[in-house]
């Protein structure tokens, strides 16, 4: 028993500073939005911000009036609101804000045609409504919050780095439940899997990005057809990111934190579904996601598992072995568990979620096994709609 004890403590000690390694690594990895002065009017490009929203009464106004208060000239940055057939008073609230702002323009959608996904559609009808002269299109989600020089800085790193495509994560704000046991360990997760040095090289085919900010060139977008050519992709800013990098275009992920914060989701009722319907694209497909989401819970686990068979062993025999096995266990828990407290640190949420991260990657894998399930079946459910 002692020398088993010691050979799965020298493997999970081994096995844990890999992770912690890897974490570190990408978060290094991921360049940081830098701040820009305000644009100067003469010179600023001509950009439509689109937001596609749907049942949005609870954001759209803070949204809106984030982007309304950007540091960037007025005549030169169009603000266009897609209404996604919203069942609450969304379209309201965006056609008060509108009476006295001619800049800020809403767009209601029609019934979704068949074939499409409701945001994507949203989105291509943003797009067909922005003035033509635009050279920018930038997309972003209903519940996100904008700092004012969000968008002069975004332009500027674009232009400066000569991107064709700028995606930014933005802060999360964690405030039910199921938020802060679930999404940290989801980004912890995506840390410890992505290999950003690659995926963000410019010479790679793969690519990373999140549709809660994309700022795109205009002819770009047109070239690879748009959210027309990904009209049925239930990760539609994945699968646009994709068609422009492996179109020759330069698509890079940069951390946005301190310019776009929001709230995802608010709850088990949302959260459950909406990583659900993403998860199986997100990790590469349905056996890639069971074995990620199987391989989680299992590690996550050891992470109480193993010290307690090390202290086992040691209780058993005081030997110098199953000593050994005992502090290596400790140790490596020990460190994988202050990860996740850290995380706890800059997601704002109390500490001692840190403390029972494996009931999250557990959580987590059942969330996985829902998403397999609705691939399978064919059936992924979003909103109040269903897509086959």
């Amino acid at each position: 028993m002692d020398l088993a004890a010691f050979v799965c403590s020298s493997i999970w000690l081994v096995v844990v500073a890999v992770l912690i390694t890897r974490a570190a690594r990408q978060r290094d990895l991921l360049p940081r939005l830098a701040p820009a002065p305000p644009s100067d009017a003469g010179a600023a490009p001509r950009i439509a911000i689109i937001v596609p929203a749907r049942d949005e009464a609870a954001n759209i106004g803070p949204c809106v009036a984030t982007l309304l208060e950007q540091d960037f000239p007025p005549d030169r940055c169009q603000l266009i609101v897609i209404d996604d057939q919203s069942r609450d008073g969304t379209a309201d609230i965006v056609a008060a804000m509108g009476r006295d702002v001619p800049r800020l323009k809403l767009v209601r959608s029609p019934p979704l045609p068949r074939g499409w996904i409701g945001k994507s559609h949203a989105c291509w009808l943003g797009v067909c409504a922005a003035d033509p002269a635009t050279e920018w299109l930038c997309f972003v989600d209903a519940d996100m919050r904008a700092a004012p020089r969000l968008l002069a800085s975004a332009l500027h790193a674009a232009s400066a780095e000569r991107l064709d495509l700028l995606s930014l994560t933005p802060r999360h704000e964690l405030k039910s439940f199921a938020e802060r046991l679930v999404i940290p360990c989801g980004l912890f997760l995506l840390a410890f899997l992505q290999d950003l040095g690659s995926v963000q090289s410019r010479a790679s085919r793969d690519v990373t990005a999140t549709g809660q900010f994309m700022l795109v060139r205009a002819p770009v977008y047109a070239a690879v057809g748009g959210h027309a050519a990904v009209r049925g992709a239930i990760c539609e800013d994945l699968e646009l990111a994709r068609r422009c990098k492996r179109a020759g275009w330069t698509v890079l992920l940069k951390d946005g934190s301190h310019f776009l914060s929001g709230r995802m989701y608010t709850g088990w009722r949302t959260l459950w579904p909406g990583f659900a319907k993403n998860l199986v694209d997100m990790l590469g497909g349905a056996r890639a996601t069971a074995v990620t989401a199987l391989g989680a819970a299992v590690l996550a686990g050891a992470a109480w598992a193993v010290p307690v068979l090390a202290l086992a062993a040691y209780a058993h025999g005081a030997t110098p072995i199953a000593l050994a096995a005992l502090v290596a266990a400790l140790a490596s828990s020990v460190a994988i568990t202050a990860l996740h407290v850290a995380g706890t640190i800059h997601f704002r949420i109390p500490f001692w979620y840190g403390l029972v991260f494996p009931l999250g990657y557990t959580v987590g894998a059942l969330i996985a096994a829902d998403s397999i399930r609705q691939r399978r079946q064919r059936r992924v459910a979003w909103k109040g709609r269903v897509y086959t």
